[in-house]
């Protein structure tokens, strides 16, 4: 099949469309394929060494977005309106911390490394995780590590549904505890392999927003030549 791919103009057109949409158009639902097409740039997405130390729960039910709305400020007008929300889980250092077996068959299942691979491989992943970004220093350092790589996933989650004229808005004005608390609830961390990471609401704007607004490019660029 041949491979298609957006002109450099139609890409910076869809990042000056994307913004933060704090309230949806209820009536209007993104199809099965859109949406799916959205969590696949997400499955698709980047992560250090590989680990993909995420899961997506589509939260499409009506009362557990309400029980949401209550602990998620920031959430407020997203909730009852967006066609999808979902909340995107990191793995924690059950997961994610270099001896896991999680991560042993990330490597030799899912990405095919030879078992003998992995084992040597290992030992790097011991000495970054140890040494270089001191990510074993708390479980809270290594929670925030796998955050990272989900931030990935929703950038490109948010880029792609824009891309096809979707809107998105991402969501961090939660409690923490009480979140994980309605999760835990629902039985939906894995006996505490998993953490709330993220929100991100998708859906069709109700209203145009303002203009978008950034520094110049020269104010944030610094060239080493």
């Amino acid at each position: 099949m041949t491979q298609q791919f957006k002109n450099s103009q139609e890409i910076l057109d869809a990042y000056y469309f994307r913004h933060a949409t704090k309230e949806f158009d209820p009536n209007k639902k993104i199809s099965e394929e859109d949406f799916h097409f959205i969590l696949e740039t997400g499955r698709l997405s980047p992560s250090s060494i590989g680990s993909e130390p995420w899961k997506f729960l589509v939260v499409q039910n009506s009362e557990f977005r309400e029980k949401l709305k209550k602990v998620a400020w920031g959430a407020q007008g997203q909730l009852p309106t967006a066609s999808h929300f979902v909340i995107i889980l990191a793995r924690t250092i059950k997961d994610t911390k270099y001896d896991s077996e999680y991560l042993r068959n990330q490597m030799v299942n899912v990405k095919k490394f030879p078992p003998e691979v992995f084992e040597q491989k290992k030992e790097r992943y011991k000495s970054f995780q140890e040494d270089d970004l001191h990510l074993l220093d708390s479980e809270r350092t290594m929670l925030d590590w796998a955050g990272k790589q989900t931030y990935i996933a929703l950038a490109n989650m948010m880029t792609a549904a824009a891309l096809i004229g979707i809107d998105s808005c991402p969501i961090e004005g939660f409690n923490f505890d009480e979140v994980q608390k309605i999760l835990e609830e629902e039985n939906l961390l894995e006996d505490g392999h998993l953490a709330v990471s993220v929100m991100v609401a998708f859906g069709y704007r109700s209203i145009e927003p303002q203009p978008k607004r950034r520094k110049e490019l020269k104010e944030i660029v610094q060239w080493i030549e």
